[in-house]
């Protein structure tokens, strides 16, 4: 009896699950409210908005808990499984690769050919004395996030060794360094002189940095996901496949930001 129920290849067949329904409608909700929030359509809405982002993430990490389970508890993540996974992992990176690819491509369409209506220059005309300086907040962002990607390194590196305590200290430190650049994020959006409807350049400007800042949080969540997993010791040297992809998706973090940086602040300048 026992033989007919066990699987005869190493792939998971993936039970039901209400996670991506209700993480789906939640999220639906969450950018309805972020679009009603920006045209100021209702009082209050900030507080729901702040609610909705809460109650998102919260899915998120009940959905990550079932697949934990899925993987240290019930074994369902074959070394088959886990290949795919990273397989997959990497196509989705190659779509992110593309979505920043269309959005560098408005920006240098705009900015190599200005438009008359802008002045036939770039920064458009009305924009001398609005354009952040890169050497301010963006270059110490800049300095932030490589030193984060540095001491999420230094984690992975002692990992490897089975130094726990220290791999801690590494991934707490890295977490500081991402709150740290989205403070700093926050402090400029909050400071400067233009908005997203301000012609073309702040619609490219804050598409590409507020894109940019959207997958931060989103790796920071990954990176405090693989810190409480490692406080309860449910990775191993050699089963720790979410904590790579989360540094493979840090890192790619901090490729973005080095094109963000010298193309859209210096370059730009």
């Amino acid at each position: 009896m026992l033989k007919n129920k066990l699987p005869h290849h190493p792939y998971q067949i993936v039970d039901e699950s209400p996670w991506p329904l209700i993480f789906s409608i939640i999220l639906g909700i969450t950018l309805l409210l972020f679009v009603c929030f920006n045209h100021q359509l209702m009082k209050h809405l900030n507080y729901w908005l702040i609610f909705s982002i809460i109650i998102t993430i919260f899915t998120l990490f009940l959905w990550f808990k079932d697949i934990i389970t899925e993987s240290n508890y019930l074994g369902e993540h074959t070394k088959a499984v886990r290949k795919n996974i990273k397989i997959g992992f990497y196509l989705f990176l190659l779509s992110e690769t593309f979505l920043f690819f269309s959005f560098f491509w408005a920006f240098f369409h705009s900015s190599l050919s200005p438009n008359i209506e802008i002045g036939a220059i770039w920064p458009p005309m009305g924009f001398e004395n609005k354009v952040l300086n890169p050497l301010e907040i963006p270059l110490l962002n800049t300095i932030i996030l490589l030193a984060s990607g540095s001491t999420l390194t230094s984690a992975h590196y002692n990992f490897k060794l089975g130094n726990r305590s220290k791999v801690i200290r590494y991934l707490i430190a890295t977490l500081f360094l991402s709150c740290l650049f989205l403070s700093g994020q926050y402090f400029e959006y909050s400071n400067a002189s233009f908005t997203i409807a301000d012609s073309v350049y702040g619609s490219t400007f804050y598409f590409l940095t507020g894109l940019h800042g959207l997958h931060i949080i989103i790796g920071t969540l990954f990176l405090f996901t693989s810190l409480i997993r490692i406080f309860k010791s449910q990775l191993t040297i050699q089963n720790h496949l979410g904590f790579e992809l989360a540094i493979i998706y840090w890192h790619f973090c901090d490729i973005v930001w080095l094109f963000v940086f010298l193309f859209v602040y210096v370059w730009g300048y």
